[in-house]
């Protein structure tokens, strides 16, 4: 992580939390959501301790993909997180259910992140994947300048929309000194599913050649897949899948490199566990 400039007040860490990785998107639309739940089950699957914090708190998705519906309790002083698929869970969708928007100002955005962090017992925990809402507004600043972050990912697709917004997502990330793991091209490219040719619906390699013109890591690709939909519509990601399906090793795969990233920045070292099941 970049250096505390002089002056800047120390980030208090969340007790029992190794990592915070933040996933965050200049735009949405490009799947981000999809990216955090699959791949905080790939990291449990390589036999990490994860959790899951929603922090979209406008659009929170994860409690549909994730397949969890309940409200949490109450221990004490503190929320106890729910469990799903081995990742420990709290989403403002579990405490705001159905299609109620919220619409709330930036105070109160502050404070429900700030109990989401810290009014949670997390327990003990290797990662803590946050699912940031797109953008680059309140909630991320309230994130970014009360816990340290040990990096975020960027998400995006191959057109040239989305690849300028995440350009600003990694600009932003740099100006705040937040270590930018790297980039995850989401929806690469298409299976057709009649001829089995590559399709690029949304431009091809955009990705790649944008970390690499901004000097960070490409994490790897992701296609686009009627699978990963419907898994995640039905609370089960294609993530869970036997590790030799496709769909699911694009995944682990991508848990794997960002483990390596983490600790090429000083984190533990990356997992070599084989998944059996």
């Amino acid at each position: 992580m970049p250096p505390r400039q002089p002056g800047e007040q120390p980030k208090q860490p969340i007790e029992g939390v190794e990592h915070l990785i933040a996933i965050g998107s200049g735009k949405g639309g490009v799947g981000k959501t999809t990216v955090a739940v699959n791949l905080a089950i790939a990291l449990a699957r390589l036999g990490h301790r994860v959790g899951l914090l929603d922090a979209d708190v406008y659009g929170p998705n994860v409690p549909l993909m994730m397949g969890v519906r309940e409200a949490p309790l109450a221990r004490g002083d503190r929320i106890v997180p729910l469990e799903k698929h081995g990742i420990r869970l709290m989403s403002m969708g579990f405490l705001n259910p159905g299609d109620r928007p919220l619409i709330w100002r930036g105070p109160m955005l502050h404070s429900v992140i700030q109990q989401f962090l810290r009014g949670v017992d997390w327990g003990e925990l290797e990662y803590l994947v946050v699912d940031l809402p797109p953008g680059t507004g309140d909630v991320q600043l309230s994130l970014i300048q009360t816990v340290p972050l040990t990096g975020a990912i960027v998400v995006t697709t191959p057109s040239d929309v989305s690849l300028e917004d995440a350009r600003k997502a990694v600009h932003m990330f740099r100006q705040v000194r937040v270590e930018v793991l790297g980039i995850v091209e989401n929806m690469s490219y298409l299976i057709c599913p009649r001829c089995q040719e590559r399709i690029d619906v949304f431009s091809y390699g955009g990705g790649r050649r944008t970390a690499e013109a901004m000097g960070v890591h490409f994490l790897g690709e992701v296609a686009l897949d009627p699978e990963v939909r419907r898994g995640g519509d039905t609370g089960s990601p294609v993530a869970l899948r036997d590790g030799d399906d496709p769909r699911a090793v694009a995944w682990l795969e991508l848990a794997r490199a960002t483990a390596a990233r983490v600790a090429e920045i000083g984190g533990p070292k990356a997992p070599t566990l084989e998944i059996t099941d």
